[in-house]
């Protein structure tokens, strides 16, 4: 549009300065195109106005009412000169119709111009408008209007009009220009690019009609001349004025960074920003020289310019009367901002700065005598640099350097943190706001140094150990990972120990929890004192520990094994060293488990090998080191999916129940049968109690303990119970008459989650009778109330179940149970029959229990008889039964009636008397011993 506009005014000018070529052509083009243009700039504006919602929408139709009366001004000068071909009468409708262009566009500039808040303010701009117009109107007055003046005086015929209508043309545009260079002082921010657009296009209007009054070119003025060139020019600037602020800005108010950066430049420039408070003395001068000009050279001065000047001189007077008042009272106010800031700023408890752009500090708040413990007037002075610590001094300077390169509107302030040198020559950790002054900067500081204490003390909590400041599992797991990234990425000798300590619960147990502590921070000490500066030692949960070895970039793999192997080795001597704890010795020993950073490996598996091997260790009998194999991973799935399937085994038929005859040692006679539960896997291997319930608890515990589900052994229980008494009740159905021994813990019989009488509900439902069921009763934990035992026994025994304790001579309690409790049989340990052939010693102590529960009328039993000699010993022993492999192994269902319907197994030595016969009941006598190491059982 600006390229159009230009070849458009040029090729107006060009044609008019050639004069068009024909006068007929250069006539229509001075009246019609002015009166063209002037049509076009009225609907320009005119649509313009219709299309904005704000308060510049009159200023905006009162300028194209002026240019609308311009266009019909031109088109009655036409009229005459081209369409009547005669002179344009003077006055005429023609000079009507220019005579209203000012006025309009004079209030419109009025209404652009930046309103005053105050009286003041609207007088001084009544003032300002006066002493530039006053001015002019002098100047004007003494080169041509006084001539008007003179001839309308002489009396003429017509000369009234003619010389009224030739001083009102130039004082209609000394009142235009007036408020154009007012308004170029004064206008607002808003749509600032149209504004001055109009202003321009006015403005070139109004120089062109006073060239046209100029007594030069008015005498001799024809249409189509050069002159009608700054006309149009001006017409169509006005046109183009709301259109090209539309275009570059679309139309609405400059947006506020802009107004804000566009303040700034001119605050940057003071020549520029003074000059609008000295053009009303620039025009009062202008007048007082046009007055001495006059004066000087002799001529007579008239009434009108002395009137004139008194007037603008006048104007001066009044405005600076103002002018001094308003600057009394905003001395006053910013002497009250000045108190109010200085106030704020001296009771301000951070450190207000401001550096120069050197870096230099020009002023210091009275505030850093108590923050940094230095006075303002020794820092004022003081490079920046030098006050702040040398590791943070490139870091500070770079984000000065980018924070003033970054443009003001999107980033007005910045935050730096470093640290400030004190007096005392301390460093301060100190947090600054940053803010631009005048090419340097504004600094808003505090002292963060607790703060930042503080945070380190709480971020050291987080990442280490409360009780050996270890670093703890989340902080080890971060350095695990920067081993194996980074520049290190590469280096696979780098290694993670495992460290459990062993016999650590038994400390517990025994000294107390406090001395548990103790031992555990002593251990973290020497852990820590084995590892060289740049490895890790941490705790990472209860007895555990772990060290990370980094790599040396060893490419022999079995080298750096070797020397790791040695490391590990040497710890654990070291952690096993004895403790003086409490004043006591206490030992330990220390399992550790040693993996390597294989290629591609994670952290995650990285520990997680390290823990396996860890437990490999203690597997393999605890106190020694071992090395991660892939195998171990391989066990753990194998572990995984069997403690899988053996979750759904009991509810999908996988469990089988067996029975191991119990034999009497005298005659060979089966006396009962003891119930053993057996698991069958999916490869065909069948899993006794004690080994189906390790899979259990170290699947479920990860591999760490041998705890079984308790729910699960719950389970079992029940369904071993119930299999039992059901089997037992349809041999006695089929004439096999022989007791069914059940295991079961003292705990599962106290059990409140089994309802009290599911034993009696059971013999009921199945009609077993009296005597036909033997509880083997296990007694291992010191917890159980032998008062609520003794009472549930009794009601047992009234229903007529047998009473077995089970495991005599091992465990807890054995001598307390046999004491309180109602027994009838006395089962002794595997361990007793073990060695009772080769150990003398265990020879006498099996033969004093046995004699104990021969005095006390009981039955025994023994359990694990696997051979003859172990028979023949045990029945000149006094005991009369015996369950084991020198008799049968465990039975399933049809080989167990096989075995009954032949009643008797082979007794080696012969048949002897026995040493007592009968029970409480008087019938046979049933035992089952819970061993879980029992003789494989053939095949179905």
């Amino acid at each position: 549009m600006q390229l159009l506009l230009a070849v458009v005014c040029s090729g107006y000018a060009v044609g008019a300065a050639l004069g068009w070529g024909s006068e007929e052509l250069a006539e229509f083009m001075g009246d019609f195109g002015l009166s063209a243009a002037g049509l076009l700039a009225a609907v320009s504006c005119f649509t313009y106005a219709r299309a904005i919602d704000s308060r510049e929408r009159p200023a905006w139709l009162l300028f194209a009412f002026s240019s609308l009366m311009g266009g019909c001004g031109n088109a009655v000068w036409g009229w005459y000169e081209v369409v009547l071909g005669e002179s344009v009468p003077k006055p005429s409708v023609a000079d009507f119709a220019f005579l209203c262009f000012a006025p309009p566009a004079i209030v419109g500039l009025l209404v652009l111009a930046k309103r005053p808040v105050t009286r003041a303010g609207w007088v001084c701009l009544g003032l300002d408008s006066w002493l530039i117009g006053g001015s002019l109107l002098t100047l004007s007055w003494s080169l041509a209007l006084a001539h008007a003046a003179r001839t309308a005086q002489s009396g003429a015929p017509g000369s009234v009009p003619r010389a009224a209508l030739s001083l009102a043309y130039p004082l209609l545009d000394i009142a235009l220009v007036s408020m154009v260079l007012v308004l170029h002082f004064r206008r607002s921010e808003a749509n600032r690019s149209a504004v001055n657009t109009a202003i321009a296009a006015l403005a070139l209007t109004v120089l062109s009609d006073a060239l046209f009054t100029s007594p030069l070119l008015s005498a001799e003025y024809q249409s189509g001349q050069l002159l009608d060139a700054g006309w149009f020019a001006g017409s169509l600037l006005l046109a183009y004025a709301p259109w090209g602020a539309r275009r570059i800005h679309g139309g609405l108010p400059v947006p506020e960074p802009a107004a804000r950066a566009r303040a700034e430049r001119t605050h940057s420039r003071p020549i520029t920003g003074s000059l609008p408070a000295l053009t009303p003395y620039l025009a009062a001068a202008v007048c007082t020289l046009g007055i001495l000009y006059n004066v000087v050279d002799g001529r007579k001065v008239d009434r009108i310019v002395v009137f004139t000047g008194c007037t603008v001189v006048l104007a001066l007077v009044i405005r600076q009367g103002i002018m001094l008042l308003d600057n009394i009272a905003l001395t006053q106010e910013l002497a009250q901002k000045e108190n109010h800031f200085r106030s704020l700023v001296q009771g301000s408890s951070d450190v207000i700065m401001i550096a120069a752009p050197t870096g230099t500090l020009r002023y210091v708040s009275p505030a850093a005598a108590g923050v940094y413990g230095r006075e303002a007037e020794e820092l004022v002075g003081t490079e920046l640099a030098h006050l702040i610590h040398p590791d943070d001094l490139g870091r500070v300077v770079h984000e000065v350097r980018r924070f003033l390169a970054a443009p003001p509107t999107e980033e007005p302030t910045t935050r730096i943190e470093c640290r400030f040198k004190s007096g005392e020559g301390v460093w301060l950790n100190v947090e600054s706001t940053v803010n631009r002054h005048q090419g340097g900067l504004i600094l808003n500081s505090r002292d963060v140094t607790e703060r930042v204490r503080l945070q380190a003390q709480l971020q050291h909590s987080a990442e280490h150990d409360p009780l050996t400041d270890l670093p703890n599992r989340a902080l080890f797991t971060r350095r695990v990972r920067q081993a194996l990234t980074g520049r290190r990425a590469g280096d696979h000798s780098t290694a993670v120990l495992f460290v459990d300590l062993d016999g650590f619960k038994a400390v517990n147990d025994t000294i107390g929890h406090q001395a548990g502590d103790e031992l555990l921070v002593e251990a973290a000490r020497r852990l820590q004192d084995s590892v060289r500066a740049g490895d890790t030692a941490a705790r990472l949960g209860g007895d555990e520990f772990a060290a990370l070895i980094l790599g040396d970039g060893s490419r022999d793999r079995s080298a750096r094994e070797y020397q790791v192997h040695e490391i590990a080795d040497r710890l654990r001597t070291t952690l096993s060293q004895p403790y003086r704890i409490a004043g006591s010795e206490v030992r330990v020993a220390a399992s550790i488990g040693v993996a390597f950073a294989d290629p591609g490996i994670t952290p995650s598996d990285l520990m997680r090998n390290a823990d396996l091997a860890m437990y490999r260790a203690k597997a393999g009998g605890k106190n020694r080191v071992e090395m991660y194999a892939p195998q171990m991973q391989d066990e753990v799935v194998r572990r995984t999916e069997l403690a899988g399937r053996l979750r759904t085994a009991l509810h999908d038929g996988e469990f089988a129940l067996l029975h191991q005859p119990v034999v009497s040692l005298a005659t060979g006679e089966i006396s009962a049968v003891a119930a053993q539960a057996r698991w069958r896997s999916a490869q065909g291997i069948l899993f006794t109690p004690a080994e189906f319930l390790r899979v259990a608890a170290e699947s479920g515990a990860g591999g760490r303990t041998a705890v079984p589900d308790a729910s699960r052994t719950a389970e079992l229980g029940r369904w071993l119970l119930e299999e039992a008494v059901g089997q037992a009740a349809e041999r006695h159905r089929a004439g096999h008459d022989v007791p069914v021994a059940v295991r079961m813990t003292a705990q599962r019989l106290l059990d409140r989650s089994m309802p009290l009488g599911s034993v009696e509900a059971l013999l009921t439902r199945h009609g077993l009778p009296s005597g036909a069921l033997v509880l083997e009763l296990a007694v291992s934990d010191p917890r159980v109330p032998f008062d609520d035992l003794e009472r549930r026994l009794a009601a047992l025994r009234r229903l007529g179940v047998l009473i077995a304790l089970d495991g005599f001579g091992s465990g807890y309690a054995a001598i307390g149970a046999l004491r309180r409790l109602p027994v009838d049989v006395l089962k002794l340990d595997r361990g007793l029959v073990e060695g009772v052939v080769e150990s003398p010693r265990l020879h006498k102590i099996t033969a004093g229990l046995l004699r104990i529960a021969n005095d006390l009328g009981m039955q025994s039993a023994a359990e694990g008889v696997d051979l003859p000699e172990q028979v023949l010993a045990l029945r000149a022993m006094g005991c009369t039964h015996g369950q084991g492999s020198a008799f049968s192994g465990p039975l399933d269902e049809y080989r167990l009636r096989r075995a009954l319907v032949r009643g008797t197994f082979p007794v080696p030595g012969g048949a002897a008397q026995p040493a007592w016969a009968g029970g409480p009941s008087g019938g046979s006598m049933a035992i089952r011993r819970g061993s879980h190491n029992e003789t494989p059982v053939p095949p179905a």
